[in-house]
């Protein structure tokens, strides 16, 4: 009997994922553990695995399309074996369409010959002509692989940013001359491609899709603006002590230690105050308020295409080097593509610190299902009266709660951030 192979879940409050590409081709055999295809979350971009050894078949789902978590998307089965009929509510969400084996379509150019969905759909992508290549799969098919054979020949190169640009935007590779080395074709080539397609009456500029992780934050932006009734609160926290603390830990580190920073603090000093503030630590589900037992800190990463949170664990339970090693791991990660679906899940409380970027304030959107968010200022050095009334040059950073008021009242918000204040302003009571 087949196994199904499903569109797995990333993440507790995952819903959907989008199809990018299949690895393998139907009708290829593979081993458990192959990866057969990429998918794309809210979060990170992930292979999915072969679940069992034999004949992927049965592809339900097409390249670029978006299906519920748990949605079968293929079979693999013995050699020969038919796969499932498709189930009638998967086949209505889909307007009937059949499954996507190794039906053959007709290749837009040429003499027509017979291509498989995915060899056409890449082939489209790569700019690749299909009608110059011969087909090796059954009946004389053109496969994916004769199109990526028939690239190679033809030195159509683009990096795997580039590519996805271009498919998202159906924009053929073929005739866009790259910039990068030996004339590969860079995302920023395919950018300045699609400047001209622009309607006429558009205002002059660079025209990019909103589509992948662009287009998933908008939509959950969006929707955390509109359903979560925002609270915020501005404080200047005096960064002195703490920053004596980050020189002092780096001082003593060790050359392969990373070094300390002032978020790394802030996610240890957090970790405390939402474990004495719990409501800050929640999420709101329908008619019900969760209060969360860890506190996952969330730190949010900025990336080219866009911004992810990986997640620092039970953050209340490790010490300051630890948290500074694990962001640091992070951050490397998230910027290299490399990040699990583990490091991105179960956030319960997010810091978004812009303050290398010479930001004095600002105010940040609740990342869902969580309650609340903290914005980071840059630290300046500013004069400011002591306990007796005396101008002193001080460190302060400023930092702006946002809370979502059906979960969070103002006086329960003002509480958390005095103990935030105390716990940063005199991190050696805490950071033992």
């Amino acid at each position: 009997m087949a196994t199904a192979v499903i569109m797995p879940k990333f993440g507790f409050t995952q819903e959907t994922a989008e199809l990018v590409r299949w690895l393998k081709q139907a009708g290829e055999a593979v081993e458990q553990g192959d990866p057969i295809a990429e998918v794309t979350t809210d979060k990170v971009n992930m292979e999915v695995e072969a679940p069992a050894t034999g004949v992927l078949t049965g592809l339900r789902v097409r390249e670029g399309e978006t299906v519920p978590v748990t949605t079968v998307i293929a079979y693999i089965g013995a050699p020969g074996e038919a796969p499932p009929a498709a189930p009638v509510a998967a086949a209505a969400t889909r307007a009937a369409e059949p499954a996507l084996t190794q039906r053959p379509v007709e290749a837009p150019t040429g003499e027509r010959p017979l291509v498989t969905p995915v060899a056409a759909r890449v082939a489209a992508d790569r700019g690749v002509d299909v009608s110059q290549l011969a087909g090796t799969g059954p009946g004389g098919r053109v496969t994916r692989r004769d199109v990526e054979a028939g690239q190679a020949a033809g030195k159509l190169r683009a990096s795997p940013a580039a590519r996805r640009a271009a498919r998202e935007a159906g924009l053929p590779l073929a005739g866009i001359s790259g910039s990068g080395p030996r004339y590969r074709i860079q995302a920023v080539d395919v950018q300045r491609a699609l400047a001209p397609t622009a309607r006429a009456d558009a205002p002059p500029g660079r025209v990019i899709a909103l589509a992948g992780m662009r287009r998933t934050i908008a939509a959950r932006m969006q929707r955390s603006a509109q359903e979560a009734p925002h609270i915020t609160f501005d404080a200047d926290l005096d960064a002195t002590e703490a920053e004596a603390l980050r020189q002092r830990a780096n001082a003593g580190a060790a050359g392969a230690e990373a070094r300390v920073s002032l978020t790394a603090i802030l996610v240890r000093v957090m970790a405390w105050a939402l474990q004495r503030h719990p409501m800050l630590n929640s999420r709101l589900e329908g008619e019900h308020i969760y209060l969360l037992p860890e506190t996952n800190i969330g730190v949010a990463v900025a990336l080219e295409e866009g911004l992810i949170v990986p997640v620092v664990r039970q953050a209340g339970r490790k010490g300051l080097r630890e948290i500074a090693a694990e962001i640091a791991t992070l951050a490397e990660s998230a910027r290299a593509g490399k990040l699990r679906p583990e490091d991105v899940a179960d956030g319960t409380f997010t810091i978004s610190n812009l303050g290398m970027y010479g930001v004095d304030r600002f105010t940040a959107i609740i990342n869902p299902p969580q309650s609340a968010i903290l914005a980071v200022g840059r630290v300046v050095r500013r004069q400011v009266l002591d306990e007796a009334d005396q101008p002193v040059i001080r460190s302060l950073v400023t930092i702006t709660l946002s809370a979502d008021h059906r979960v969070v009242d103002g006086a329960v918000a003002a509480r958390f951030l005095s103990d935030l204040r105390a716990g940063f302003e005199h991190p050696d009571l805490l950071l033992v």
